[in-house]
C-alpha cells in the first residue's frame, strides 16, 4: 500500500468510520484507492505544469514540475483521499 492507501486508511477510519465499517476488504481497498489516486496525481501534475516555455532553464523547470505535483496532490486528495468527516465522527473514533 502506498502513502495515499495508508493516508486514505488512517482518515476514513477516523474521519468516516461507517463507510470505513462497511468495506470488506479494507486493505485491498485502499490499496488500489492509493494506486489510482497516484496514477491521478500525475496525470494532472502533467497536464498542470504543460509544456516548457522557450528558454526555461533546469530550476525554473524543476520548481514548475514540482509546484504541478503540489497543486495536483491537493486536487486529489480533496476528491479521493481526505473526504469530509461523517456527522459526529472525531478523535475518539479508532485510528
Amino acid at each position: 500500500m502506498n502513502q495515499y492507501g495508508e493516508m486514505a486508511r488512517r482518515h476514513w477510519a477516523q474521519w468516516l468510520p461507517t463507510r470505513f465499517a462497511a468495506i470488506e476488504n479494507p486493505e485491498t481497498f485502499f490499496a488500489d484507492l492509493g494506486d489510482e489516486a497516484d496514477q491521478k496525481i500525475g496525470a494532472l501534475a502533467w497536464e498542470l505544469a504543460g509544456d516548457d516555455p522557450p528558454g526555461e532553464g533546469y530550476l525554473a523547470k524543476a520548481g514548475r514540475l514540482g509546484e504541478a505535483r503540489h497543486r495536483a496532490e491537493q486536487i486529489v486528495l480533496s476528491e479521493m483521499i481526505l473526504l469530509p468527516p461523517e456527522p459526529g465522527a472525531g478523535n475518539n473514533s479508532p485510528a
